[in-house]
């Protein structure tokens, strides 16, 4: 079934809207934490976010075949992993390319598999949908891991960005992130990052809707159109919980993707990490 990213891209592919009020929103603003996170080489796709882009090659070693049977999503998908623990997939067609990479650490691999595969398969299926147009078509996903905590409290975080091109002149942005307790052994959701209770979207949106209205001056920020779906994707770090916002989810598609950085202090009455 396609989901409503890919239903926006291929919306998208049609429609080209511009609003130069925004001025290239769609980098987002610094963050104190980009020192926490870890940013992870892959094949090259045209970014406009934090996640760092590079040219990736397979790896034909036997070593990293032997790294790859051990790692379920990275054999689950067709992937090669190279000496640096990173799983490469890169599959082209006449019709399309699609390029993922991700890390063979990440501690939910399961997880982490269902996810690209879910991916993959969408845009596989948006893209083969009459009329099919003869133009480039490509998805990249690009990971950026980031922790928090100590080492017997540690949570791990893994955000794939998502680079969808159905054929329209630009590519568009979207996120899925995973978070894992490491103590516990368990993921780590959006209902679980909050104590029992809580009500963190009443919390977040006052903070989310003023940081989008100071960063995209010009274009329209309006309240929280989707409530707690908005925040689904995050990934924690010592200092704050960062929020993923794909394109097109709280204001226009011209605005490109958001990460929005919320301090814990702002968080602290209601986390439960």
């Amino acid at each position: 079934m396609t989901t409503p990213r890919f239903l926006i891209a291929l919306a998208g592919a049609a429609v080209v809207t511009g609003v130069t009020a925004c001025g290239g929103a769609s980098t987002p603003s610094a963050s104190s934490e980009s020192a926490t996170a870890t940013t992870t080489s892959t094949t090259s796709t045209t970014s406009t976010t934090s996640t760092t882009s590079m040219t990736s090659t397979s790896s034909a070693a036997p070593a990293s075949t032997s790294v790859a049977s051990a790692s379920s999503a990275c054999s689950e998908l067709g992937g090669q992993v190279g000496p640096d623990q990173v799983c490469t997939v890169h599959t082209e067609t006449a019709g399309y390319t699609i390029d993922m990479s991700f890390p063979v650490t990440y501690p939910d691999q399961p997880a982490l598999a269902t996810v690209l595969k879910r991916q993959r398969d969408q845009f596989i299926e948006t893209v083969s949908e009459p009329p099919v147009r003869d133009v480039p078509k490509a998805l990249g996903i690009t990971p950026t891991s980031y922790a928090s905590g100590p080492p017997d409290a540690r949570t791990e975080s893994l955000v794939l960005e998502e680079y969808v091109n159905v054929g329209g002149a630009h590519p568009e942005t979207y996120y899925d992130a995973l978070n894992y307790d490491m103590a516990k052994k368990a993921s780590i959701t959006f209902a679980t990052l909050f104590k029992p209770g809580a009500d963190p979207v009443a919390v977040l949106d006052p903070f989310v809707e003023n940081e989008l209205k100071n960063r995209l001056q010009g274009a329209p920020v309006d309240a929280n159109p989707i409530g707690a779906e908005m925040y689904q994707n995050f990934a924690l770090t010592d200092g704050a919980v960062i929020f993923f916002i794909g394109q097109g989810q709280w204001t226009i598609e011209a605005a490109g993707a958001q990460q929005v950085s919320v301090p814990r202090n702002e968080l602290a009455s209601i986390l439960a990490y």
